[in-house]
């Protein structure tokens, strides 16, 4: 039993495993949460997509399609080698499962068969897409297999779990046949290994401050004219949000990635703050009041 890390530890968890780490827009918020809880959590899930192509497999698991809304995983772990996060909290990606696969998961015990599907898997387990047809014949770059060994490594790490804490969709539902093309002993063997060698060298820097780019931030207050909505891709936005928030400026509850007219509001009231007035103070970011606002409240300002 475990609580998921932050997003961003769990990103720095699996840099320091040295894995190359894309990050897609929001995926820090982008979940399922609405439709039920996201953990404890049990252990990591490998899948294979189905597809060809990494621009085509990161936005399919992002977006989801009608049938099955995104994110249809954590992680997307393309040919190359380099880990796109799309999602971070309840994904769709595991469905029900078998409730005596993950008893055998929690116990650390050898899986047995699945033959049920009757637990919900999207709360429990940490799922990874992998790059593939999954016909058999797509072959599996050195790269990529190395890559979900450390994914999988620095997460079991991370919780003290083992190597048996990683399973494939195929060990967890009934008719599924994912990962194809090895075999899930095999690569538990091989994240075992790796954990066997000790905890990576590999020293993270420490953490700078956030940078918050003007024009973008502009760009994003002057396009969103309703109150929230659908979180801007530019990261900029939740940092100034952040801001405000903690200024009191702004109600937690709009802390959503999303310059809208509430936030707008907001940041008038913080230029108001500064004395400004008139169209001085109309909630539009300019530079003078975003670097006073970053001062306080700890990022800097790029044009």
């Amino acid at each position: 039993m475990a609580t998921p890390p932050t997003a961003s530890t769990f990103a720095a968890l699996l840099r320091a495993e040295g894995v190359t780490v894309v990050e897609v827009g929001d995926w820090e918020t982008h979940n399922r949460n609405s439709r039920g809880p996201w953990g404890p959590v049990h252990g990591v899930m490998i899948h294979h997509t189905v597809t060809k192509g990494t621009d085509a497999t990161v936005k399919i698991c992002r977006d989801g399609y009608t049938a099955l809304p995104g994110p249809l995983c954590h992680g997307v772990i393309a040919k190359d080698g380099r880990v796109h996060l799309v999602g971070y909290g309840r994904a769709n990606h595991a469905g029900l499962g078998d409730p005596d696969v993950l008893a055998a998961v929690i116990a650390e015990h050898k899986a047995p068969a699945d033959d049920e599907a009757s637990v919900d898997g999207n709360r429990h387990f940490y799922g990874f897409e992998c790059e593939n047809l999954g016909d058999g014949q797509d072959p599996w770059p050195a790269k990529q297999v190395d890559a979900i060994v450390r994914v999988a490594a620095a997460l079991v790490r991370h919780h003290g779990w083992t190597a048996l804490s990683v399973i494939g969709h195929l060990e967890w539902q009934p008719g599924k046949v994912d990962p194809r093309g090895f075999g899930m002993d095999w690569l538990r063997g091989k994240v075992a290994d790796r954990l066997a060698a000790g905890k990576p060298t590999t020293t993270l820097p420490a953490p700078g401050k956030p940078v918050v780019d003007l024009s973008k931030l502009v760009a994003a207050a002057r396009s969103n004219p309703k109150a929230s909505g659908t979180p801007v891709t530019y990261p900029g936005v939740k940092t100034v949000e952040a801001a405000l928030v903690d200024g009191g400026f702004l109600a937690k509850v709009y802390l959503d990635g999303h310059f809208g007219t509430t936030t707008v509001t907001a940041y008038a009231k913080w230029q108001r703050h500064l004395g400004y007035s008139g169209t001085a103070a109309d909630g539009i970011p300019g530079r003078a009041s975003l670097t006073e606002l970053g001062k306080k409240y700890g990022f800097t300002v790029t044009a």
